[in-house]
């Protein structure tokens, strides 16, 4: 909240206000929290907002992120190639072009890769921590957690990545429920009767984006 009031003032108004009167072409601004994009039309203009901003920012303490901002040459491809002609990760999603089936050149999205990293360590730790607790208590909490990646990351064209999401939850809590005791771990028929007797949510895409 704290970061919305202050960016709304620092940045919001300033590149209203200032900076895209002396854009020359079409230019966009897109933030959430402290996290934004600039987009600009022409490389000249991105490169004179890149200096600007960061004498901006400069005026109230504020510096931007040294890993994190980069100039990104985002244009329609000429060739077919598509992850070579620029990507960018913003709010967890990797955004590229890609063709569509008609041909057509379109962006697409997908989990960005630390963002799955993250998942995947999350969710084994998290079954680490809980082997030993009732199997319908965490059945039910990785249920919801499932729910949640879908919500938010479930958009069209990432099926794929919510796909591996969904089969490492299954793989994480099958070994540390096979690690519950000295016994062994489970078998595939033990395996097999789990997921018939706790099934998780299925992959889906909630957002038509």
């Amino acid at each position: 909240m704290l970061a919305n009031i202050f960016l709304h003032h620092v940045l919001d108004e300033w590149y209203a206000r200032e900076a895209k009167p002396r854009i020359k072409g079409q230019s966009f601004l897109i933030r959430f929290a402290d996290d934004f994009l600039v987009g600009c039309e022409h490389e000249t203009d991105a490169q004179w907002v890149m200096t600007a901003l960061t004498e901006r920012l400069q005026q109230y303490g504020l510096t931007l992120h040294p890993t994190k901002t980069r100039l990104v040459k985002f244009g329609r491809p000429r060739e077919k190639s598509t992850r070579e002609n620029g990507s960018f990760d913003f709010l967890g999603f990797t955004h590229y072009w890609a063709t569509s089936r008609r041909g057509y050149w379109v962006i697409k999205r997908e989990t960005a890769r630390k963002r799955l990293r993250r998942t995947f360590k999350r969710i084994w730790e998290w079954c680490r921590k809980t082997r030993h607790e009732p199997l319908r208590e965490q059945h039910r909490a990785l249920c919801l957690k499932l729910k949640g990646h879908y919500q938010y990351y479930g958009i069209r064209c990432n099926y794929r990545k919510l796909s591996l999401v969904y089969r490492q939850v299954w793989k994480a809590w099958k070994y540390w429920l096979s690690r519950r005791s000295n016994k062994g771990s489970i078998s595939w028929e033990g395996l097999s009767k789990l997921e018939q007797l706790f099934p998780f949510p299925k992959p889906q895409i909630i957002h038509d984006i």
